[in-house]
């Protein structure tokens, strides 16, 4: 199987080196192609000029770009030269509505859609270690499942297409939530003159562990936000989550806690950084 990767940022570019050392990658394409031309000289990987080459030449490809209509401007590109051939996999993080619709466009010329988000970090997609969430044809999935394994360690099908999308938006509610418990928590130790390292060393050991506290408490509290996921992204898909919730009739106050919050920050110019820079605002205010 010859495999294209479209979107070569923070997640993507550890994404397709995983493809390629386990021979699967042949092609990359990037809307900025000097990016596409140096990755693909270190994996010794063909560079497309277009996605219409990266089409000819491949039969599986991932996409994983910021918002829906980048996925959506992706695939109207690529649609004249789909085939029954092509599984096209999604691993951005989009509405579940914009994933059936992709995957009408693919069905149309008899290939198959499998909307593919993914949970784990930046960490992840270099360890390759990600979680993917999986909706579509469970035959589809079989025949890409050696290519997902190359890149994470959990591939759960969770149904029609559409329900990988859904359950990405659960995981960013809860993800929402534990940035500002954590954050705030951090916050009001700090307020109390403890040592955080020896305060973040032993939660990290009891009950209230979680990822979001090992891997990024001791950068918070040197200030550094630099890395991981964009809190402007995040926002992003807080904003798919609400619009979940408003068309189900559900409340979802962490939801727009946290929104608010990283409006905030954007509003400052920060929204470039890691979501885990919300500590810049709880710490100004406790």
């Amino acid at each position: 199987m010859r495999a294209g990767f479209i979107g070569l940022g923070a997640m993507g570019i550890p994404m397709a080196r995983n493809l390629a050392k386990n021979r699967f990658l042949s092609t990359v394409w990037n809307r900025t192609q000097s990016v596409a031309d140096t990755l693909a000289k270190e994996l010794r990987v063909a560079s497309a000029q277009q996605l219409k080459d990266l089409a000819e030449k491949t039969e599986i490809i991932f996409i994983c770009v910021s918002k829906d209509e980048d996925v959506l401007a992706v695939i109207d590109s690529l649609h004249p030269y789909f085939s029954k051939q092509h599984i096209i996999i999604d691993c951005s993080t989009t509405s579940s509505e914009t994933a059936r619709k992709v995957a009408c466009i693919v069905r149309s010329k008899g290939g198959d859609f499998l909307d593919s988000p993914v949970s784990g970090g930046v960490e992840g997609a270099c360890q390759g270690t990600l979680a993917f969430m999986v909706g579509g044809n469970a035959n589809a999935l079989n025949t890409v499942y050696p290519l997902l394994n190359a890149m994470g360690n959990s591939i759960t099908h969770m149904g029609e297409v559409g329900t990988g999308q859904a359950t990405k938006a659960v995981n960013q509610v809860m993800a929402a939530g534990i940035n500002e418990a954590v954050t705030e928590a951090l916050a009001f130790g700090q307020a109390q003159g403890l040592d955080m390292s020896k305060v973040i060393e032993v939660i990290t050991q009891g009950a209230a562990s979680n990822w979001f506290l090992k891997h990024r408490g001791n950068t918070m509290m040197k200030e550094i936000f630099n890395h991981g996921f964009k809190l402007k992204l995040h926002q992003k898909d807080l904003q798919i989550c609400k619009e979940i919730g408003e068309q189900l009739g559900i409340n979802l106050p962490l939801t727009e806690t946290a929104f608010t919050h990283y409006q905030t920050l954007i509003d400052q110019g920060f929204g470039e950084e890691d979501i885990s820079a919300l500590f810049r605002l709880k710490s100004r205010l406790s």
